[in-house]
């Protein structure tokens, strides 16, 4: 099958070409000789909409196996579409978690063929204690790569010493949400005047900004490949800076949404705002972006956290962290756009990721095509998530994915 997307203005990590055609042989897409169509090409107008290609979000949770009714493989996977993603790296905070071949081969085997490609994060403690250690190297036979505890950090030194060193042996990366635990201790928000106004326990920058600091002095030691996701914090981004500076085999993360919220969004206690790391404050914001021009921060992630209605629907200090981040991922890019560009943004989405996953392949195989005009409302109807966890909900939006093309499967979106 031969598809022909019309006049569609491709965005590369420089600048937005102008209008041209584009054809899918079924395994690459390549600018078209002519824009004359053949006799047996598809035909799909894509004036007005913008095109890349395909995004990968380094960290999404599905609760599957055993926390299904949060999200499903095949519920995520929609989610994944209706957020332009067309790869994803999986949590492994799963029950049980995602730690040994039985749990890797059954996400394997069921997402074979669904659209997204799905890449599992594996835990590098069992049961995510922080203790000992799982089958890693066992578990890279498997084509594991990416290791680490998700939406825990690993805070305990010696183990992610000993991760970095075994993981050298199999080219792998570790993942980490870096934070002290003992520092952020029944913390709710950002530790600020905010936080004292409205009386709830704050997690300081401290939390973040030790824990990079030591784990990039292990990495200084032990030589590895470290990923830090969801950094929110100046002092962080400084320490990241340096260390890349310097040469180490860094890279770094930000959750988009920590790009349109503050701690000042927080005061009429909604929960769809407690997220970790916590929004912080307009100057934590301001850096964050500095970090995404500057080549600080390599990618950027949704951090889509589902959880059901009755665990949101709370007291804000007994309402889990998280947020549902894919269903509003490309209304939330629009909207950075004034500030950042779409160029700068999509090599966030396509070059950045694929650099941390170790992937450099110049063939292009994979495509999203959205339009950053089209106008929607987040509701039961065109939510594509089981989790309903989300700030926008009920809101007009701007912003929508139209096609897709990822294993060699051409897809039409809210068509």
């Amino acid at each position: 099958m031969r598809v022909r997307f019309q006049s569609l203005r491709i965005i590369t990590d420089e600048e937005i070409l102008p209008p041209d055609d584009y054809l899918f042989d079924g395994k690459t897409l390549q600018k078209a000789d002519t824009n004359e169509p053949g006799p047996s090409e598809t035909l799909l107008d894509c004036s007005g909409l913008l095109g890349s290609k395909g995004w990968t979000d380094l960290r999404c949770f599905s609760g599957e196996p055993g926390l299904e009714y949060r999200e499903t493989l095949d519920s995520l996977a929609q989610a994944l579409m209706q957020g332009g993603m067309t790869e994803a790296v999986l949590l492994p905070n799963t029950q049980p978690p995602l730690q040994s071949k039985n749990e890797v081969a059954y996400i394997q085997n069921h997402s074979a063929q669904l659209f997204p490609t799905f890449h599992v994060q594996a835990a590098v403690t069992r049961d995510l204690e922080g203790e000992g250690l799982t089958e890693m190297l066992d578990l890279n036979h498997y084509g594991i790569r990416v290791f680490g505890e998700g939406l825990l950090p690993l805070s305990h030194s010696d183990r992610l010493m000993k991760a970095l060193q075994y993981l050298q042996r199999v080219d792998g990366v570790l993942f980490d949400q870096s934070h002290d635990p003992l520092l952020a201790l029944f913390g709710q928000m950002h530790e600020g005047i905010v936080s004292t106004r409205l009386g709830l326990r704050g997690i300081p920058d401290l939390a973040e900004e030790v824990a990079v600091q030591k784990n990039l002095e292990i990495l200084r030691y032990t030589g590895g490949r470290l990923h830090f996701q969801t950094v929110s914090t100046p002092g962080a981004l400084q320490h990241i800076r340096k260390a890349k500076a310097e040469g180490l085999a860094v890279t770094a993360d930000v959750s988009i949404y920590q790009l349109l919220f503050t701690d000042e969004d927080l005061f009429d206690f909604d929960t769809c705002l407690k997220v970790m790391p916590p929004f912080r404050e307009k100057r934590h914001r301001q850096s964050l972006l500095e970090g995404l021009r500057d080549g600080t921060i390599d990618a950027l992630v949704s951090n889509h956290v589902p959880h059901d209605n009755d665990a949101k629907n709370m007291e804000f200090d007994l309402s889990p962290f998280g947020m549902s981040g894919l269903p509003t991922f490309v209304p939330a890019l629009v909207q950075l756009e004034a500030e950042l560009g779409y160029p700068l943004l999509i090599s966030k989405l396509c070059t950045g990721p694929q650099k941390v996953l170790g992937n450099e392949s110049s063939a292009w195989e994979t495509l999203t095509v959205f339009d950053p005009e089209a106008r929607w409302t987040l509701d039961h109807q065109t939510n594509a998530s089981l989790a309903e966890n989300s700030p926008y909900w009920g809101k007009a939006l701007k912003g929508r994915v139209k096609y897709l093309i990822n294993r060699g499967r051409v897809e039409g979106i809210h068509e």
